[in-house]
């Protein structure tokens, strides 16, 4: 005989109520309102489209007291819900659904439950869980002597317990590293919040700071006003600081969060971060300001000494104008040129701050990128002499483009670039060789086009031969000082300025490569030897050091720029003249796990003006290795080995006497306990370009790794030149899944008083979930 019981809750409800009776879940859940069959199933429920189902060793139904029991070994199966406890009751004349022993509930989330008893009314308003746990995926755990729901809206637990961290597997019943302990949790559905009452922090079991009673918002309360986590610093200039900071909510799609930095030595500093989101993109606005009281800390006569009241204000944005297209900005306006980066203002106190506004697009085959760019010198020189030595871009436009379908069988590329500078004074850097003129003051723009085709054959034999076409132009207009009527010439320049308003230049280019990989095998390796040559057949460059040169003064001749057809590293200097790359490159695997690479060749000025010999601006070229017919030898090797060790090196060679002139050597070791890493880089002086004497430096960087979670970072870079340790410092590390410590001791050599030491101390404290505590800077670099 088939009997039906309907109820306003069900056994279903039961595994949404264990949700809803959890610290981390909402309150404002909704129950469903399924029945119960007695004829051995559980019929659908009404707004679900998926059955629940039980299972149990008994299931029974006293139409007397209308009271439904499962008993022994039940388990629950519902909208993706699973629980499990020994026995399930329901009585419906009450209108109370309880359950006992071993209760354990997962919801969809993965959220893991356990507990020994529940009691709860059919619609939610009051009910208890007895011995709670509550366990997230993130392994947050919850757990309480009593959890109680109260008249629908609130849920109280009693003796509660949080932590990040996860149970020891040894010994389950050891506290874990950190837990916050509060008499009384009460979780409010009405105002969305948690107070936690007489909360105190433990370490390992032991009592360590008791708070007061607090109200934080609720876990499911994403944006909720109220304070955030303080944060702590402290700097021999501004002394300890303390911050705090508050969070507003403005709008579903805006907020602003205040923070107030307190300072022993400086005062109060107050900030203010707006936030706004679009459908599109996003942007900020920043502000920050203080009235230092202590600006006799600061050396004097620099910007942070003679500055009291000071601000910034700044503003970020990036908008997906479509699925291909980006418009942004970082802005930056600031009282003095030290500000932002004196009191460590996040994302805006870099050594060059970098004011820009951009648009780029991506296409298919193409690409474009339109930037302004003026560039913010903080230091604290109170004439700002750095910054108004500063190149300001306005604009740079670059727009590259390959074609989609081969040409004559081969690629073509076009590259071109636009590039708008205003200077303001001119950046002149005496030598005792010669002046380096890195920036000349007025107005310089110049538009670049260039063409390249380039094909690859290769032949029955193996031979791969790659010849390549390519055509240039350049274009200037110009309104800058000359040279050598600086300061009434106070400088001097060898080379032919080009003094005029406009200038043009062109450069052609035929080029071959040819290399044959040779493969040799045996029983215990492979081998590739690889010749390789390349000839560029091109006239003189034009103007060649005559123009501004703003964006090629980099320039290392290496085992890298060997095979480059334009070895200058930006637009402003062309290669010119007939020249040939040769060179040999090696690759051999081991059956043993080694790993060997090699390269070694030379380049040769075959016809015409060699432009690396030809006077520059900026002094590029000098004492390169490629300034003569024959330029330096260059190389570079590595080899690792299967348990850990590299090797790296990489040397320039003189070419008549084979004497080093520059040297790069690695030396690495890694394993699961220990790191180590040593560089060696010997420059000989190049005092019209870079060093006016050799420049030879060794650094060592290793970590050593005690266990699991502790580590021990160390690193030394020592001036061989100047016989003095220019930098070190060493740092102590701890993590875990639910805490990281760290704490660095750090110095710096000042190489403009050879007398003076710079030392920091900095630490870091991070609970998961909770928040850092951070006192100065615990970077490691």
């Amino acid at each position: 005989m088939s009997r039906r019981v309907t109820s306003k809750l069900g056994l279903a409800g039961l595994l949404a109520l264990a949700s809803a009776l959890t610290p981390v879940s909402l309150l404002a859940q909704t129950a469903a309102s399924p029945s119960i069959e007695e004829d051995y199933g559980i019929s659908v429920p009404d707004d679900d489209s998926g059955p629940m189902l039980l299972t149990a060793n008994e299931l029974v139904y006293n139409h007397d007291t209308q009271m439904v029991s499962a008993v022994g070994g039940v388990q629950i199966y519902y909208a993706g819900y699973r629980m499990v406890a020994n026995r399930v009751e329901y009585d419906q004349k009450a209108g109370r659904m309880m359950a006992y022993d071993g209760i354990e509930v997962i919801d969809p989330d993965g959220n893991r439950l356990r507990a020994e008893k529940l009691d709860v009314t059919d619609d939610f308003a009051n009910g208890f869980l007895d011995a709670i746990s509550v366990r997230t995926p993130e392994d947050i755990a919850i757990a309480g002597e009593r959890a109680e729901r109260i008249d629908g809206t609130k849920m109280v637990l009693e003796n509660g317990v949080y932590t990040a961290c996860i149970p020891c597997a040894e010994n389950p019943e050891k506290p874990p590293f950190w837990q916050i302990r509060a008499q009384r949790v009460i979780q409010d559905g009405e105002t969305r919040t948690v107070r936690l009452e007489s909360p105190r922090f433990q370490l390992l079991g032991h009592t360590i700071a008791v708070l007061p009673s607090i109200t934080v918002p609720d876990p499911s309360v994403k944006r909720k006003r109220g304070f955030l986590f303080p944060s702590m610093s402290i700097g021999e200039n501004l002394g300890v600081g303390f911050s705090l900071p508050y969070y507003i909510p403005i709008s579903p799609s805006s907020d602003v969060t205040f923070t107030g930095t307190g300072y022993t030595e400086q005062g109060f500093l107050l900030e203010a971060e707006y936030r706004k989101r679009y459908r599109n993109g996003q942007h900020t606005l920043r502000f920050a300001g203080i009235d230092q009281m202590g600006s006799d800390q600061f050396t004097g006569g620099t910007t942070d000494a003679e500055v009291n009241g000071r601000a910034m204000i700044a503003s970020t944005g990036q908008f997906q104008i479509n699925p291909r297209w980006v418009f942004g900005w970082d802005a930056m306006v600031q009282s003095d040129n030290n500000f932002a980066r004196t009191y460590s203002i996040d994302g805006h106190d870099d050594k060059i701050f970098n004011n820009q506004v951009y648009l780029e697009g991506l296409g298919k085959r193409s690409s474009v990128s339109i930037k302004s760019n003026y560039f913010d010198v903080q230091d604290a020189d109170s004439e700002d002499a750095a910054e108004s030595k500063q190149a300001i871009v306005v604009p740079v436009i670059d727009y590259d483009y390959i074609a989609p379908e081969p040409v004559f069988g081969g690629q073509l590329s076009v590259t071109n670039n636009l590039t708008n500078i205003v200077r303001r004074k001119n950046d002149v850097v005496p030598t005792s060789v010669n002046d380096r003129f890195l920036g000349l003051k007025g107005n310089s723009t110049r538009l670049t086009s260039e063409v390249e085709w380039e094909r690859t054959f290769t032949t029955d034999g193996g031979l791969q031969l790659s010849p390549l076409l390519a055509a240039r132009a350049d274009g200037y207009l110009l309104n800058v000082d000359d040279p050598n009527r600086i300061n009434n010439g106070a400088y001097t320049y060898a080379g032919n300025f080009v003094d005029q308003d406009a200038a043009a230049r062109a450069m052609v280019t035929a080029g071959l490569e040819m290399n044959y990989p040779i493969l040799m095998t045996n029983s215990f390796s492979s081998h590739i030897i690889e010749p390789i040559g390349q000839v560029f057949i091109r006239p003189d460059e034009q103007y060649a050091g005559g123009l501004p040169n703003e964006d090629a003064q980099s320039f290392v001749f290496d085992a890298l720029t060997l095979f480059e057809r334009d070895k200058f590293s930006g637009y402003d200097r062309v290669e010119g003249g007939t020249r040939a790359n040769i060179g040999l490159r090696y690759r051999g695997v081991y059956d043993s796990g080694v790993l060997v690479n090699g390269l070694f060749g030379q380049s040769f000025q075959l016809a015409g003006k060699n432009s690396f010999a030809s006077p520059d601006l900026a002094g590029v070229g000098i004492d390169s290795g490629l300034e003569s017919k024959r330029s330096d030898y260059v190389g570079a090797a590595s080899v690792s080995f299967p348990f850990g060790i590299s090797l790296t090196g990489g040397a320039r060679f003189d070419e008549e006497d084979f004497t080093l002139q520059r040297t790069d050597f690695g030396v690495g070791y890694t394993s699961r306990w220990f790191d180590t890493a040593l560089d060696y880089t010997n420059i000989l002086a190049q005092p019209g370009y870079a060093y006016n004497e050799r420049n030879s430096e060794i650094k060592s960087t290793s970590t050593i790794r005690l266990n699991d979670n502790w580590g021990v970072s160390g690193s030394l870079t020592y001036d061989l030149a100047n016989n003095v340790l220019t930098n070190r410092w060493v740092g102590l590390t701890y993590e875990d899944i639910c805490t990281i410590f760290s704490i660095t001791y750090k110095e710096d050599w000042d190489n403009n008083n050879r007398a003076a030491v710079d030392w920091t101390i900095g630490a870091r404290l991070t609970f998961r979930t909770l928040g850092d505590i951070v006192i100065g800077s615990d970077s490691f670099n």
